[in-house]
């Protein structure tokens, strides 16, 4: 099974390299401006802007699935442009397509969010997400839409190394108290995307932790696996800023987790300090 991995030089598309290469499978991948670091991978630059350089490298991978994990932040011409862009390739050549979406997707108004409910942004980053969402259930029969939430590693992802920074005084800022959110581990991510491409199930997947917690919660939690002094995090309240987005985002994955054989963790299970040694 020849996979493409649109995005795999960042730090989700990384991890699913790696786990790609360490199972002895074939590794594609893009990148837009600098190669991954997966070794042994094949490295194909692309920016989905281009829809000429998009078909060269359809061609010369010749995937039987493709997995979008790219993100052009709120870049409407990238995220949501390019995206469709890839969704509309992928059907025309019968090609399966796995969607890497995003709790930003939701307004937050709604207590619980399971995998039946439908898109509410307010953001321009949950609506050029949302547009491919739609994108991809009408066009792609065959497609899988994975909603995820803040992803979380051993020390690499953005969000750890902001409370690295924050706690060491290198950075200005504060966590948020009101901003909920369920944090999953990249590697129990990486592992459900890549059962979900290998089945062949289709629909809209939730792919996130089972605990809600807010942004200084999880900043605590990291913080105290690390050794760092978690009262040098400053909190704040997102309510009292201008920012966009919803507060309190929590996707219920219950359904999603029983079709699944890969367990994603809690955030206080990965993130226990024991868990580093594990």
């Amino acid at each position: 099974m020849t996979v493409l991995i649109v995005g795999g030089s960042g730090y989700l598309g990384t991890e699913l390299a790696h786990q790609r290469s360490s199972a002895g499978g074939d590794v594609a991948a893009t990148f837009r401006s600098h190669p991954g670091e997966a070794a042994g991978a094949s490295w194909h630059r692309l920016d989905l802007r281009d829809p000429a350089r998009l078909r060269e490298v359809l061609d010369a991978v010749d995937p039987s699935a493709v997995i979008n994990v790219s993100s052009g932040g709120a870049d409407w011409a990238v995220t949501a442009e390019g995206g469709m862009r890839l969704a509309q390739a992928a059907a025309q050549r019968g090609v399966r397509l796995v969607h890497v979406s995003t709790d930003a997707v939701f307004s937050g108004r709604c207590d619980l969010y399971d995998e039946r409910c439908l898109p509410d942004p307010v953001s321009p980053y949950g609506a050029a997400k949302a547009t491919v969402e739609t994108a991809v259930r009408l066009w792609c029969a065959d497609a899988v839409v994975a909603r995820t939430s803040l992803i979380i590693g051993d020390g690499r992802s953005e969000h750890e190394r902001r409370v690295h920074e924050l706690a060491a005084g290198t950075r200005r800022g504060v966590l948020f108290t009101d901003d909920v959110r369920c944090p999953v581990h990249v590697r129990d991510l990486a592992a459900a995307l890549w059962e979900l491409t290998r089945s062949d199930t289709v629909g809209v997947f939730h792919l996130a932790g089972p605990e809600a917690v807010t942004r200084h919660e999880l900043g605590t939690l990291i913080a105290q696996r690390d050794g760092l002094d978690a009262s040098r995090l400053v909190t704040g309240r997102r309510a009292d800023t201008d920012l966009s987005g919803g507060l309190r985002v929590v996707l219920d994955g219950r359904k999603t987790q029983r079709q699944l054989a890969t367990r994603l963790r809690g955030v206080r299970e990965f993130l226990r300090p024991e868990a580093a040694d594990d």
